[in-house]
């Protein structure tokens, strides 16, 4: 080989180590996690946007379609306050005046017996 072929191949084999390192730059900077992290929260917010969108226009074609969805739904994360809501409803209320009590009666402390009164069926009534 001659010198000024040395010389060339030298100048080649620079150039091609120079490119090389700003390729292992570029790879570097594009590998941070800052830079994946971005680049991944930039994907998603595109991608948020799309489906926005879509669902937007999904509701303006079909608006019926889409309460049903929606009221549908509801229900099923609303089932188990509904469901309360219409055992009370429907359950028999006591009368305000009635007076309840509830005793322990599995305790021995108690006796649950109540003597007997006879009275007539007029006594004590009022007109």
């Amino acid at each position: 080989m001659t010198p000024a072929e040395i010389t060339r191949a030298r100048r080649e084999a620079e150039l091609s180590r120079r490119r090389l390192m700003g390729t292992v730059g570029e790879l570097q900077e594009r590998l941070k996690p800052g830079t994946l992290a971005n680049n991944a929260w930039e994907g998603v917010k595109d991608r948020s946007t799309g489906l926005a969108d879509d669902a937007v226009q999904a509701v303006k074609a079909r608006p019926v379609v889409a309460s049903a969805a929606l009221g549908a739904v509801t229900l099923f994360l609303a089932r188990s306050p509904l469901k309360s809501a219409a055992s009370w409803l429907f359950s028999r209320k006591p009368d305000e005046d009635l007076v309840t009590t509830r005793l322990d009666t599995k305790s021995d402390n108690y006796d649950l017996t109540t003597p007997v009164v006879a009275r007539h069926q007029d006594e004590g009534v009022t007109a």
